[in-house]
């Protein structure tokens, strides 16, 4: 029995730890470079799979030396790849700069959608023994048929909405669970003329399209609206060194709790220390936590 199915986007990650941006026509130094595979619903399968539960990815990887080294790495973490598409394409890739504050830059480069059509036949046995489906908003052409489907099969459907495009816009309008970043939060009240654009009022407005909404705020914690009730939470105090991959993290130990129908605060927290211990480690994929750092951290703060 699979926990958790996740749909979207790999990529590979050039993670490089600088003391600043550089400045137009500057050339500056790392203090440490990471490698290793990213995307947001690859990592989100990874934290899954680190955190005790099962998972699967289905996305795309091309058939070049990063897409053979991003394989190798789903493989070895235990993530099931029997729906990963290939081809000739390129590898995604981004090229992130983690800076002396803990925040980062990222360049991605993408050819669009990489995955055209998905035989969901061919998926079937998969996808039934799956509890739980997580999408990032990418591979549109594929994420929207296959979020039919588990609705269809009342399956339960979460959305990962890192930043407003087609993808994570037409999604949200169907899946059960938004966990929604300050980003989209944003962007979603300028294109629908939400006067006011706070958290708040971005809460609300997201709430109308669906009865489940997190949006995640970094360092100040989250705030959430489910069946009608509100609540906000803290962020959990660590080190920072890069915020890369903490969204992932945050989504894959968020959709693992609601298969192990975990309550709701619990839930949360579970969620929040995982995107917060990654913060503590250079790269996405490097700093993904076990079940053990999470446990840890929680009873550090539960003593």
């Amino acid at each position: 029995m699979l926990d958790v199915f996740c749909v979207g986007h790999a990529s590979y990650d050039i993670t490089m730890a600088v003391p600043s941006h550089p400045k137009a026509d500057e050339k500056i130094v790392a203090d440490a470079m990471q490698l290793a595979g990213g995307g947001p619903a690859a990592n989100a399968a990874v934290c899954v799979a680190r955190l005790g539960g099962a998972a699967a990815f289905c996305g795309y990887l091309g058939n070049d030396v990063f897409g053979q080294a991003h394989v190798q790495e789903l493989i070895s973490e235990g993530v099931d790849i029997s729906s990963l598409k290939r081809g000739d394409l390129s590898t995604p890739i981004s090229q992130i700069l983690a800076k002396a504050d803990g925040c980062r830059s990222v360049v991605n480069y993408k050819e669009t959608d990489m995955i055209a059509a998905l035989d969901l036949h061919t998926l079937a046995a998969l996808l039934e023994q799956s509890k739980l489906m997580l999408f990032d908003g990418h591979e549109g052409q594929i994420s929207v048929p296959l979020c039919d489907w588990a609705k269809e099969h009342g399956m339960i459907t979460v959305l990962d909405a890192g930043s407003l495009h087609q993808g994570t816009a037409d999604l949200m309008m169907m899946v059960d669970y938004v966990l929604a970043s300050e980003k989209f939060a944003r962007q979603w009240c300028e294109k629908n003329a939400v006067l006011d654009g706070s958290a708040q009022s971005a809460l609300q407005a997201l709430s109308a399209h669906c009865d489940h909404v997190v949006i995640t705020l970094g360092s100040d914690g989250l705030i959430w609206q489910r069946d009608g009730e509100r609540g906000a939470m803290k962020s959990f105090d660590v080190d920072v060194l890069d915020s890369t991959g903490a969204g992932d993290a945050f989504h894959g130990a968020f959709a693992l709790g609601l298969a192990r129908d975990m309550d709701w605060l619990d839930l949360l927290r579970f969620a929040s220390a995982a995107g917060a211990l990654t913060c503590t480690r250079l790269g996405a994929r490097c700093g993904l936590p076990d079940a053990a750092a999470v446990d840890c951290l929680l009873g550090l703060h539960d003593a």
